[in-house]
């Protein structure tokens, strides 16, 4: 067997900071900047709306538009994301990064200037064309870090994504602080600051170059394929069998019948998979986490915590989303993806039950604050399980033909739970208030059971093990403690 001498070169680190900053940064920044302002944003539409009509919006409907102000940024999502594909075919992906920055560059343009607008409207738009941008970052991201990453380190950067979306999660978090940009005056900044990571990927996008897959498979030009491939590799590293082995996938490729969406819902062996990825996916939203990325901050002031310390709770929730994402990270090969996933939702399931009983206790000091830890531990628990093993799990159930088909499937559920539970989650906490998190404990509850008695380990298992298991009558699980590992696609979760 040849020996791998590739390296991680310089044009390498910044092609991948290019990819992660001004990419999976947009989706995190944007899924975690309209929390800490919810108060303040929500006197800005109330104060609007009386200078047009001299007359304050009632409480219904302020947090009507204020969850469609949250969960349009999902809507767009699943457009750029279901629209991008073709695009990348027809473009390639750099081109593609440099238009997509014209979007995000519209919409931190009217969410930055919403206030001097006075139009509460401004930032809705902002946050749809944001979603849209979002929604196609997170297909062309990891795309290109799949493509540009030596095969020995693939899973690595394939996993930078992921942490590229809950740091800056985290940092949007700590920028929303009252001691920063969450106050009056610096809110307009803050939703506007996402025009930064434009700033930064169109500064390092003239130096980085298309991908070698692309440049030789699209446009036929292996010459450059090749240069590109050692300025990635190393100057000592022989291409060829690398080049080969890319023609070789392609013309397989082509020979390869594609399954239809259609087919996937037709066919037996198809359609048991299918709805395991969707009833994963779904899990992953409908499990309450959007509701604590979201809106922990009225949560937290619901709770009885002092308005000002708010802030840093929700900071640490980030905190937290961070360091589990990366101890989940280093279980996924030892200890499986049906029993991760299954420890994630058991956990959230007992955390909302505590919390449920928190919140609708006598207010006291203590109570108050106690709300704090069931909160950050489901937030643990979800990056264990739910954050990331859907898009594990869902990749490994389908053969190549079917893949494409069924992740398109499988990302428009998510971004559809997404934006269903930014939606409705005010409308529902303003009618029963403590008890919203049984809802969840619930559902956290049925998915438990789903994954225990219908989902796959596919830890250790090639393609054709894992397809074996949906031509038999009963779909069975098997923990075997088997240390083999399987080549994985490394998808970015959407939150």
């Amino acid at each position: 067997m040849e020996q791998d001498n590739s390296k991680v070169t310089g044009f390498l680190l910044m092609s991948t900071t290019m990819a992660v900053t001004g990419s999976t940064f947009q989706f995190g920044y944007n899924t975690g900047v309209i929390n800490a302002p919810e108060k303040i944003i929500k006197q800005f539409y109330n104060q609007t709306w009386y200078g047009r009509y001299n007359t304050y919006m009632n409480e219904g409907d302020l947090n009507l538009l204020w969850g469609f102000t949250v969960a349009v940024f999902a809507a767009g999502g699943m457009i750029g994301s279901l629209g991008t594909g073709g695009i990348v075919k027809k473009l390639g992906l750099i081109k593609c990064f440099w238009y997509n920055n014209i979007l995000a560059t519209i919409a931190a343009l009217l969410m930055g200037l919403s206030k001097v607008g006075n139009s509460f409207e401004m930032i809705v738009i902002g946050r749809f064309i944001i979603g849209v941008n979002s929604g196609a970052n997170m297909v062309i991201a990891p795309m290109y870090l799949t493509e540009i990453a030596p095969v020995k380190y693939r899973g690595i950067f394939g996993t930078l994504g992921q942490l590229g979306v809950v740091s800056t999660i985290l940092i949007s978090q700590v920028f929303g602080l009252k001691e920063l940009l969450g106050t009056e005056r610096g809110w307009p900044l803050l939703l506007g600051l996402t025009g930064v990571f434009v700033i930064l990927q169109i500064a390092l996008l003239p130096f980085c170059s298309e991908s070698p897959r692309y440049l030789l498979l699209e446009q036929n030009d292996p010459e450059k394929a090749k240069t590109i491939l050692m300025k990635l590799r190393g100057k000592n590293y022989d291409p060829t069998t690398e080049l080969e082995g890319m023609k070789k996938e392609y013309e397989e490729e082509k020979n390869l019948k594609k399954t239809t969406i259609v087919e996937l819902f037709k066919r037996s062996s198809l359609s048991k998979p299918l709805m395991i990825a969707v009833v994963l996916q779904l899990s992953q939203q409908f499990s309450g986490i959007n509701a604590v990325f979201y809106y922990s901050t009225g949560l937290f002031i619901d709770a009885g915590i002092p308005e000002e310390y708010t802030g840093l709770t929700t900071v640490g929730m980030g905190v937290v989303n961070v360091i589990m994402t990366l101890v989940s990270l280093s279980l996924i090969e030892r200890a499986g993806r049906r029993m991760l996933h299954l420890v994630g939702l058991g956990g959230m399931c007992v955390c909302a039950v505590f919390l449920v009983v928190v919140l609708n206790l006598e207010q006291t000091t203590v109570t108050s604050y106690l709300s704090i830890a069931p909160v950050l531990i489901f937030v643990g628990f979800f990056q264990i399980g739910p954050g990331s093993i859907p898009w594990f799990i869902t990749s490994e159930l389908f053969t190549q033909s079917a893949r494409p088909a069924a992740v398109s499937i499988a990302g428009l559920t998510n971004w559809f739970g997404n934006f269903t539970i930014a939606l409705i989650y005010p409308l529902i906490e303003a009618e029963i208030h403590g008890y919203t998190f049984i809802i969840f404990a619930v559902l956290l509850a049925i998915f438990f059971a789903f994954t225990y008695f219908l989902v796959p380990e596919t830890k250790g298992k090639d393609i054709n093990e894992i397809t074996a298991l949906f031509t038999k009558k009963k779909v069975t699980h098997d923990d075997e403690d088997d240390d083999a590992g399987v080549d994985n696609v490394a998808y970015v979760t959407k939150i």
